[in-house]
């Protein structure tokens, strides 16, 4: 696994974007040897035809990411799989259309882009299929013993099961009884056989996640084996590596207390600060039209404030007033209190849905962020009220208050809205692993991949 923006990216995904970049841009450059009767070089060299293929290729390239098709490279369907392809093909005439009108210059030869464009369509499928199914697992997958009945192992074997782009093989378990495992593991045998088990499966790494260590963790037998030349994993780094979060069910006080990794580094954080305000100054005069007509729209829309003044737990749990434009109707929380939203939410006006769908209501907050409340990338603000409750119940909730609550985030890509404490548990281990990693590389994946959820029209309610 390679790490880019923070981000661990599996090597598979990477050599797949890269061999597809080679792919497409193969497709529309034959098509131009074999259309164009004049010299295809002078062409591609003097005429503007490389930076034409060059936009071409770049929508086509994030059309496919924003598909999800880099996500999970699994294809589950070759059917979808063309269909999606065909819509990516679709946007990349779309957007050859939009540039005829700015500047001809820019676009290819018609008949160029129809054969280079038919070509992808055939060979992009066929090679998706041919690499996720012959090649993937020539990359390799890293043979894993697990040591414990930890849930974070549990969950493991089921990513190495339905995300082989993730490079893992589990062997199977070692404890001292046999446990059911949700997963189906294998169970292996007792501690007191690992030397054995080790010696017969040949395994690349142990992997030890025991939900209890005292007197069960095989301390000597451990040392020798990672003397020997056998790699010993903790469950929580792994964890941690194959699903970009922390895993707080595994997660002791004393690796708070003395590790130096998981909390921010101050030096991000002050730069942070510096371009989260030019950010958002600049955001706020580009979007300006947009935020008059918004108000216009939910002033029209019913009754009640344009903006919704709300009290947000903050930077060490420092109570702030948080702006969004209203989307639910006035005192909508009058007879229910305060509750998460929910799916078709009934609190929520008809202008409200389209508000939060394409998160026009958010806009408002960057006013938080010039005031220094806020930053654009962090942990989702809760309401004091909510900290309080989630506190008592969740251990580590008060630790995701240590950065600047954002107006989008880590866990916000990578997850929707909280609607029961399993939720909200999940998010915080997004939160967590974005307070260790906070830095302007994985602020700005953040950005880039926030752009695309507002696209995409997901996780709104």
């Amino acid at each position: 696994m390679i790490r880019i923006f923070k981000v661990v990216v599996p090597a598979s995904i990477l050599a797949l974007l890269v061999s597809e970049a080679v792919l497409i841009t193969t497709c529309y450059v034959a098509s131009l040897f074999v259309l164009i009767s004049a010299d295809p070089e002078l062409f591609l060299l003097y005429e503007g035809g490389a930076q034409r293929i060059g936009l071409v290729f770049a929508v086509i390239l994030l059309g496919l990411y924003f598909n999800d098709l880099y996500s999970n490279i699994r294809v589950r369907s070759t059917f979808l799989l063309i269909q999606q392809v065909c819509l990516v093909l679709g946007i990349a005439f779309i957007s050859q259309a939009f540039l005829s009108y700015i500047n001809p210059e820019l676009i290819l030869p018609r008949w160029v882009m129809i054969y280079g464009s038919t070509l992808v369509l055939i060979f992009l499928p066929l090679w998706r299929v041919l690499y996720t199914r012959y090649l993937v697992p020539a990359f390799g997958s890293r043979r894993c013993l697990f040591l414990g009945d930890s849930p974070a192992l549990d969950e493991l074997a089921d990513g190495a099961l339905e995300r082989p782009e993730l490079g893992l093989s589990v062997l199977g378990y070692v404890f001292p009884a046999e446990r059911p495992m949700n997963s189906g593991m294998k169970y292996l045998g007792p501690v007191s056989k690992l030397r054995d088990i080790v010696k017969e499966l040949k395994p690349d790494a142990i992997v030890v996640g025991m939900a209890e260590r005292r007197q069960q963790l095989p301390m000597h037998d451990l040392l020798e084996l990672r003397f020997s030349g056998v790699p010993v994993l903790e469950a929580t780094k792994l964890y941690e590596t194959a699903f970009g979060r922390v895993n707080t069910r595994d997660l002791r006080p004393s690796q708070l207390i003395f590790t130096e990794e998981l909390g921010p580094n101050p030096a991000n954080v002050a730069i942070q600060t510096v371009y989260n305000f030019i950010i958002a100054a600049v955001g706020l005069v580009v979007l300006s039209p947009v935020l008059i007509l918004t108000a216009i729209a939910v002033r029209l829309s019913s009754p009640g404030p344009i903006l919704l003044r709300q009290v947000r737990s903050g930077y060490q749990e420092k109570p702030y007033t948080l702006y969004k434009f209203r989307s639910m109707y006035q005192d909508a929380e009058a007879r229910t209190g305060a509750v998460w939203a929910s799916k078709n939410d009934p609190r929520i006006t008809p202008i409200g849905i389209h508000l939060r769908r394409f998160r026009l209501d958010e806009i408002p907050q960057l006013f938080n962020v010039l005031k220094g409340e806020m930053a654009i990338a962090g942990p989702r603000p809760e309401r004091p009220e909510f900290v309080q409750t989630l506190a008592e119940q969740i251990e580590f909730f008060r630790q995701r208050n240590c950065v600047k609550p954002g107006i989008t985030g880590w866990a916000q890509i990578n997850s929707g809205y909280s609607e029961n404490v399993e939720d909200v548990v999940k998010k915080l281990e997004y939160d967590l692993y974005y307070i260790k990693h906070l830095s302007f590389s994985l602020d700005f994946f953040i950005y880039f991949h926030t752009l695309k959820t507002m696209v995409l029209r997901r996780g709104s309610q």
